[in-house]
């Protein structure tokens, strides 16, 4: 009998594709987007084995209409098992958690129904004619590259399991590939758009770069000459080898532009494949997005944000050819932007539709912004993970920021990365020092009260608090009080509002018009505003001088009176991931006569690691993933890819579509052949994030919906009841048992 991989629409299956054909295709595949790192042998045969158990005549009454169940993802494992030999037992090993995890998602290795052990002990029943289709020999999978691997046990282990991740994004995106080629052909669906490779727009791209800051170039000013200083440097240091790097740039140093112009020129010199700028926002990964496509061009800029994602159609639905009609992002574009929670989690996911993006992040040159954000809790396996893309997966990283947060070796931190003699940037302590603009204070208890009384002082200031209840509390105070020119601005409103809202308070401060901007921290990342004053809520070191950055950031006034004072709000306790950071801080305020100084921040980086000692893994991620000489590989990649949450809270995105080109994607999700990558790129800067309990009530009110469920699931839930969502402040979760105006019948 002739055996089959997807089916048609012809009942005489004349445009069935075979499993012979899907199986070939998607190996070729696979070993083509693993060449790169030199795992191609192994890639090609998971691609082979995938999907072998299609040759069970139970699956192949399934594709004829039988509802009987049919396990498919299994067989190819435990065939894989059964033929190798030697030292490719191990690598089988590995290739079998990812054919197990095809569709379902990589299993952990042993407690119960659903894990490595458990499946690779049911009983499988498949044609032998596939032994004469595949014509397959089990040899050569051991790469070079495990030469390269720590010597230690458990960094060891660590990158075997990083190696076998890699490996399922390959086969994932190489299955995801070929059947979506294939429906494309039966005219089911839109093929998603090709991007051009970076090589072949490197020159092109260095030649735009360099128009766009000769422009710069000609403005006037110490600052600028600074500017100018500091990116030659830079782009100087793209000939050093590639691999671990740190950019350390006062805020207002210009680090964006100085970090995209080492990034190309060292592109261009050793032959990366793409560059991923990381950001750890949303709330900014627009503006820079605008800035790189306003150099690099409007269609050479892919913008990923974490807020829409395709992970939540369940076991049936993802084998159903459904799934092919939600493209999910592969980062093959040139130029990414996107986010610290994006990338992170996704080099620690379980998740097909995460996972398939990561082996086009081999070969890349990965700019980490503000890399003093990354989470504490969670700071050893990530910084395992970029060792490993830059020891073994052709990686540069670069860790850009104006607090570097010494992740270097040191005593308090014994796991640090080898970033000795690997600075970019020109004298960052002198650069420091040239670069201080502002004074901090400290002002002790002050409530909203006396908030409002220091506002009433000045026409322009801002001031950042740490949450989002408490933005909208004080502003609603500062509203009902009077005060000229109040905005808010905080993650309740969607990214393309608040560019509208930023570019109102920027034309404010040019003009010198009143603005008096009470905001969260998400003003603070590369935000550019220039103030004359601020408050901030008492936090993290680098987060004050993070705030400060928003301050005197042109160096027009005299530092004396550029003052950030920060306070204590009685009646508002700040997060539980801010408590130990103001702690450490308190430790070193008296150590210091300049707070801003590079001194200060590496002695307030100390005092964080010494009190968390073991709790920079605090989820034991690390633990998670060993190695047996009896019985192989123990990675539990589920359970890892649970736990290991940048946020931990988790939020849910709800699409507002009040603009108009919000409202075209959205009509959109009703046409099934649209892929729905190409509608969540266009609908992610509309996205609110919110507590998912608070947007369950939303869903269960009426106020928000799942727009074309039968196509796309429970990826996209949009927003009903506009007048939820306040021009001034944004969407009103707390309001969810409201009745809006447009649901009263009169």
């Amino acid at each position: 009998m002739e055996f089959y991989a997807h089916s048609g629409r012809d009942p005489g299956k004349s445009d069935w594709q075979t499993l012979k054909e899907h199986l070939f295709a998607v190996a070729r595949l696979a070993g083509e987007k693993a060449r790169p790192f030199g795992l191609e042998r192994a890639a090609f045969i998971a691609g082979l084995f995938h999907d072998l158990g299609k040759y069970n005549p139970a699956f192949q009454r399934r594709l004829d209409g039988a509802t009987e169940p049919a396990d498919h993802s299994t067989a190819g494992a435990q065939v894989l098992r059964d033929l190798a030999r030697g030292s490719d037992a191990a690598m089988a090993q590995v290739v079998g958690y990812g054919i197990l995890g095809h569709h379902a998602g990589l299993p952990d290795r042993l407690d119960g129904p659903g894990t490595f052990d458990h499946r690779m002990k049911q009983p499988q029943a498949i044609d032998p004619v596939w032994m004469e289709e595949l014509h397959v020999e089990i040899s050569g999978l051991v790469p070079d590259m495990i030469q390269r691997f720590p010597t230690d046990r458990a960094g060891h282990a660590f990158s075997w399991a990083f190696m076998g991740r890699m490996l399922f994004s390959t086969l994932v995106d190489a299955d995801f590939s070929d059947t979506e080629r294939y429906y494309v052909t039966l005219g089911e669906k839109e093929a998603d758009r090709d991007w051009p490779a970076l090589a072949a727009l490197i020159d092109d791209f260095i030649a735009r770069f360099d128009v766009y800051t000769t422009a710069l170039s000609g403005r006037e000013g110490a600052l600028n000459s600074l500017r100018r200083e500091v990116l030659a440097h830079v782009r100087r240091g793209a000939e050093r080898e590639p691999g671990l790097f740190t950019l350390t740039v006062p805020t207002g140093g210009g680090k964006t532009l100085s970090s995209l112009g080492f990034a190309l020129d060292h592109a261009r010199r050793y032959g990366h494949r793409r560059i991923i700028y990381v950001i750890p926002f949303t709330s900014i990964i627009d503006q820079t997005a605008a800035i790189f496509r306003s150099v690099l061009g409007e269609d050479n800029v892919l913008e990923h944000h974490s807020s829409i994602e395709e992970e939540s159609f369940d076991a049936k639905q993802r084998e159903r050819k459904d799934k092919l009609k939600l493209a999910m992002e592969d980062w093959a574009a040139p130029v990414i932007v996107t986010t610290t929670v994006q990338l992170f989690e996704s080099l620690f996911t379980a998740r097909p539709s995460r996972a398939r993006k990561l082996h086009n992040i081999a070969g890349s040159i990965l700019v980490l912004d503000e890399a003093q954000t990354l989470p504490k809790a969670l700071l050893m396996p990530i910084m395992r993970a970029l060792e490993e893309l830059a020891r073994n997966y052709g990686c540069t990283i670069v860790l850009c920021t104006a607090t570097q947060p010494a992740l270097g070796k040191r005593p308090e931190l014994p796991g640090g990365l080898p970033l000795e003699g690997r600075e970019l940037a020109p004298d960052p302590p002198g650069l420091a020092t040239r670069l201080a603009r502002t004074r901090i204070v400290h002002a002790g208890d002050m409530d909203d009260g006396a908030l409002l009384d220091a506002l009433a002082g000045h026409e322009q200031a801002l001031v950042i608090v740490n949450s989002r209840r408490h933005a909208l509390e004080l502003y609603r105070k500062a509203s009902e009080a009077g005060l000229e020119g109040i905005v808010h601005l905080t993650t309740r409103q969607y990214a393309a509002h608040r560019r509208r809202i930023l570019a109102d308070v920027q034309d404010r401060l040019k003009d010198g018009r009143s603005c008096r901007l009470i905001a969260t921290s998400l003003i603070e990342a590369g935000v550019d505003v220039d103030f004359p004053v601020a408050w901030r809520a008492e936090a993290g070191l680098d987060q004050i001088i993070q705030a400060a950055g928003r301050v005197n950031r042109e160096g027009r006034r005299d530092r004396e009176s550029s003052i950030v004072t920060v306070f204590n709000p009685p009646a508002h306790r700040p997060p539980v991931e801010i408590r130990g950071l103001i702690g450490d801080m308190k430790r070193i305020i008296d150590k210091h006569a300049d707070l801003t100084s590079l001194a200060a921040v590496e002695d307030y980086f100390g005092e964080v690691y010494w009190r968390m000692g073991e709790g920079m893994d605090g989820k034991n991620i690390l633990d998670r993933f060993a190695l047996s000489g009896r019985t192989g590989c123990h990675f539990d990649y589920r359970t890892v890819g649970r736990d290991f949450r940048m946020i931990e809270s988790g939020l849910a995105p709800v699409i507002v579509a009040l603009d108009e080109g919000a409202k075209e994607a959205v009509d959109q999700l009703e046409v099934e052949a649209i892929p729905s990558g190409s509608l969540a790129r266009k609908l992610q800067s509309s996205a609110v994030s919110m507590p998912p309990k608070a947007r369950d009530l939303l869903i269960r009110n009426g106020h928000v919906a799942f727009a074309a469920p039968q196509w796309r699931g429970d990826q996209f839930a949009v927003l009903q009841t506009a007048s939820l969502y306040v021009q001034e402040v944004g969407l009103l979760w707390e309001d969810a048992g409201y009745l809006g105006v447009e649901d009263m019948i009169f």
